[in-house]
């Protein structure tokens, strides 16, 4: 079976299982981000900020509700403590008899004792007397009344009463008559009131914390959208640049780090556009570079081979054409090559010694027979000053002054007229090529020496003659300067440094 009936052979066959699993899963990528939820992020931000939010207020509600606590906990153990002191110093000199029977007196008279309960022990630690209920010859089996008649001082205690289960304050003085306790006054009063103080204050706080909550989520979620808005805009501004729309600009709607991003983003975008555009003007021109010499030396060669050209001067004249558009062609090549290997840094100088006046001046002598057979003129302006010897690389130096030659030949030939000069500026070699042609105009002056930048120009070239002069005139530590003349036409100014060093 043949190539052809092969080929036709293979369109036909079905696609096996495995190949359609394969460009599945090749698709999978894109259907998964096709069909990805939007507001992920949107999402994640608004949750952890109200995390964060939640966390903080609880914590502040706690450590407030536990101060309160602490606070009206430890002003009525104050407040018992001075009180049961207070009232053991009214019985400081009774015997157990003489306070026992007054005790009774001091129990009616307390002006408190819907709150606070009174109890009158005897030196055992068993109630005599109470200002609540009647609880006499009852045991007190509590840590403040044992505590004070051993210490023979004041002693508290905070916790749960046994009887009643109650969370209770209670404080204990002793009554003590020559050195001897004779007996206990006990203050005690529940927290029942205190806790339900408290939790009116947790309702409180917590419903405080929730509006701060809320408000929080409020100021979040604009927020959020302030922010992701824009970088939501972005994207899709990317991805459509991404896709091809080179050149699309975003409305900056602020001054702050989002507005920066906007105009980092616009001026890329122009960017890529103006490459772009350059890209292809540059491929059309080198297109059209490349075609007419060859256009030229197909045409005179096919010529020849026919023999329809028999007179010796019409052949010679062919003949120099086609060893003139191919010499062109060849330096066409040569330059994209030059510049082929600036841009993957393979660029190299071979630096030595050299006299900068002699290679100026082979350039000059080389184009001024070219320039005479075109009636254009050639002033070269001797320098009357010794010029030293520089650092540098000759072949690429001659190369940007026959380049830069060449230009003032195709941009400036109009005027007539080219003039070369060389001198010493301070520690520097200046040499300045004019030509009295039409000039550059002001606005494209900046981006002369742009890669594949020509401008409004009409001459033939590929638009990278001045970007590789730029590049060795740099290497060597240089500068190449292009304006406009006064009286018109063009400049270009080569600044290199003296010295050995320099390179």
């Amino acid at each position: 079976m043949d190539q052809e009936g092969r080929r036709k052979r293979r369109k036909n066959l079905p696609i096996s299982p495995k190949r359609e699993e394969r460009k599945a899963e090749e698709n999978q990528p894109e259907a998964a981000a096709s069909n990805r939820p939007r507001g992920r992020l949107r999402r994640r931000w608004l949750l952890n900020t109200l995390a964060v939010t939640l966390v903080v207020v609880s914590i502040a509600v706690s450590a407030f509700s536990l101060a309160m606590y602490s606070y009206y906990s430890s002003t009525i153990l104050a407040t018992l403590e001075n009180k049961a002191q207070t009232a053991a110093g009214m019985f400081r000199n009774y015997t157990e008899t003489t306070y026992l029977s007054n005790a009774r007196q001091f129990v009616n008279q307390f002006e408190e004792k819907d709150n606070i309960e009174v109890q009158i022990l005897n030196s055992s630690g068993r109630v005599v007397m109470s200002s609540m209920m009647d609880i006499s010859g009852a045991s007190v089996d509590s840590f403040d009344v044992s505590a004070a008649i051993t210490s023979k001082r004041v002693e508290t205690f905070t916790g749960a009463d046994d009887s009643t289960g109650d969370h209770i304050v209670s404080a204990s003085a002793p009554v003590v008559y020559n050195n001897t306790v004779v007996g206990v006054v006990r203050m005690v009063t529940s927290l029942r009131q205190v806790e339900d103080q408290m939790l009116r204050i947790v309702a409180v706080t917590s419903s405080v914390g929730l509006v701060i909550l809320l408000i929080m989520g409020l100021v979040a979620s604009y927020f959020i959208k302030s922010v992701l808005d824009p970088v939501i805009r972005v994207t899709e501004t990317a991805k459509r640049i991404a896709a091809g729309s080179y050149g699309v600009q975003m409305e900056k709607k602020s001054d702050d780090e989002m507005g920066e991003l906007v105009d980092s983003i616009n001026d890329m975008s122009m960017k890529i556009d103006q490459a772009e555009r350059t890209q292809s003007e540059f491929i059309s021109s080198v297109s059209h570079e490349l075609r007419t010499p060859l256009t030229a030396i197909n045409g005179w060669a096919e010529t020849l081979c026919n023999g329809e050209v028999r007179d010796a001067a019409d052949v010679k004249k062919g003949m120099g054409i086609i060893v003139s558009e191919a010499q062109r062609l060849t330096r066409m090549v040569e330059e994209l090559l030059e510049f082929s290997r600036m841009e993957t840094g393979r660029f190299n100088l071979s630096v030595e010694p050299i006299d900068i006046l002699a290679e100026l001046e082979d350039a000059v002598y080389t184009y001024r027979e070219f320039f005479r057979r075109k009636e254009l003129e050639l002033d070269y302006a001797e320098c009357q000053e010794e010029v030293p010897i520089i650092s540098g690389d000759p072949e690429r130096l001659r190369q940007v002054f026959c380049n830069l030659l060449d230009n003032a030949d195709k941009h400036g030939g109009s005027g007539g007229r080219v003039e070369v000069s060389v001198g010493r500026e301070e520690e520097n070699v200046v040499i300045r090529i004019r030509d009295h042609g039409p000039g550059v105009p002001e606005e494209e002056l900046p981006f002369i020496k742009y890669k594949f930048y020509k401008g409004s120009s009409k001459a033939r070239g590929s638009g990278i003659g001045l970007a590789v002069c730029d590049e060795i005139v740099n290497s060597h530590n240089g500068t190449l300067d292009i304006g406009n003349a006064s009286g018109g036409g063009c400049v270009v100014t080569i600044r290199l440094p003296i010295g050995v060093e320099s390179v």
